[in-house]
């Protein structure tokens, strides 16, 4: 594809950031999934365990039952489905369940059985950079050796690209992201976007997720106010993913699917002709 795929985020959860508890039951979640589709979504991510700053983490049954109804009857639908989860027991039974990516965004460090399980499945994979859980992952937030943030964000995927490979995951099925807002502070996460480069040089294709986040909301608060809430951050989300576009990134993952794929549509067309003779 010649523009970047939009990942739809499905949170089956009741405490995410953006829309925890919105789309809880199976129900709201597959019909949240199929509008979002309706909008424009190239894939599906559905997840049953927050990230948010601070979260702590459901139990494995809990997992489970969140998004192994939802990831099959979105599949049955004829979407195509990631699920994002760190663990290796919730992508077997997601991809038995229809799943044909796992969105890890602890890149295989949270569960040694995750790269092993991808690789068994043939899956798809895509690994984010990360450091630490979501309850103490800010402890976590420096870097400080040559190259700063981004070069301690390439070298350290780099490295599990180097377990990726080792553990059978075939080249062609990696995807890497940089991991906006974990264990990375506002400062890092535009520095990331301003020189995304040397992650493209590691040579795979690269996902990135700014929706709604964080640094978003702190660089529109009003001076000395509180951060822009989550649901007015959209119009500095789209400047991001314009960015992306120009880039040449392989994905953005977002909540609102029409507002990307607007988006990506104008800036795609003001490029082609910036290289029409």
């Amino acid at each position: 594809m010649s523009r970047p795929r939009v990942m739809g985020v499905v949170n089956v959860t009741p405490d995410s950031f953006s829309d925890g508890g919105r789309y809880l039951t199976a129900e709201a979640a597959v019909t949240h999934g199929l509008d979002l589709l309706a909008d424009g979504a190239d894939l599906l991510d559905i997840g049953g365990e927050s990230t948010r700053p601070g979260a702590t983490r459901p139990l494995v049954s809990e997992e489970l039952a969140r998004v192994v109804p939802v990831i099959r009857q979105l599949a049955d639908a004829g979407a195509v489905v990631s699920v994002d989860t760190m663990r290796s027991e919730v992508a077997e039974a997601a991809l038995r369940a229809g799943a044909t990516l796992v969105n890890d965004v602890s890149g295989g460090l949270a569960d040694p059985r995750m790269l092993a399980v991808v690789a068994d499945t043939g899956a798809s994979y895509v690994a984010m950079h990360w450091r630490a859980h979501s309850d103490h992952m800010t402890d976590f937030a420096a870097y400080d050796g040559p190259g700063g943030v981004v070069a301690g964000v390439r070298d350290e995927l780099a490295g599990r690209v180097e377990a990726m490979l080792a553990a059978g995951i075939a080249e062609d099925r990696i995807v890497l992201d940089p991991g906006l807002g974990f264990a990375k502070r506002a400062e890092h996460n535009w520095e990331l976007l301003a020189d995304l480069e040397p992650l493209r040089a590691l040579g795979f294709p690269l996902l990135v997720g700014a929706s709604r986040k964080s640094f978003l909301g702190s660089l529109l608060a009003p001076e000395g106010g509180p951060p822009r809430p989550v649901e007015e951050r959209e119009h500095a989300h789209a400047a991001v993913v314009a960015h992306l576009t120009r880039l040449g990134a392989w994905g953005v993952r977002v909540h609102d699917v029409r507002a990307a794929r607007d988006t990506i549509a104008a800036t795609a067309a003001i490029v082609a002709k910036e290289r029409t003779p």
